[in-house]
């Protein structure tokens, strides 16, 4: 005689769910937050850090995570005056006693490493320079002729 016994499947604690996946939001910002989904991570802080982003957490009543990633998104904005007031953008003062190349933005090469210059003024325009010969840096006569060519065309001497 066998017996049959029938496996009984055992209840999950946490059935699946059906229907649409569930979408966990944090409370305080359920209703601002619906852009991208968020990606879970792990930072450590130090004690003085955590107590800090804690004490702020509380006084805005939000979650931690709210609040740290609110000090990220400070970070990462450019601020309003950064096109206005940036002084890289303004122009460069005028020094009479600056003695620079007055085509020094267009063969800096030239200036800081001694290559062959790219652009060359003549008959008052910057052109591009004839294209270096092929036996350039092996042959030193070909260099020299080249260089004393450019030189009698370039009028930035």
């Amino acid at each position: 005689m066998y017996i049959w016994r029938v496996k009984r499947q055992k209840k999950s604690k946490y059935p699946a769910q059906k229907g649409p996946a569930i979408v966990l939001k944090e409370g305080a910002l359920a209703d601002e937050i619906e852009e991208a989904p968020m990606i879970r991570t792990q930072i450590y802080l130090n004690k003085e850090e955590h107590e800090f982003v804690r004490r702020e957490a509380a006084r805005r009543d939000e979650p931690m995570a709210a609040v740290i990633r609110q000090f990220i998104d400070e970070k990462m904005e450019i601020p309003e005056d950064a096109w206005i007031n940036n002084p890289m953008l303004k122009p460069t003062p005028h020094d009479p006693s600056c003695k620079g190349h007055e085509d020094g933005g267009i063969n800096l090469d030239h200036y800081l490493y001694g290559a062959p210059k790219d652009y060359i003024k003549v008959k008052g325009k910057y052109v591009e320079a004839p294209p270096l010969p092929d036996d350039y840096y092996e042959n030193r006569a070909s260099r020299e002729a080249y260089d004393r060519k450019i030189r009698e065309l370039d009028e930035t001497k």
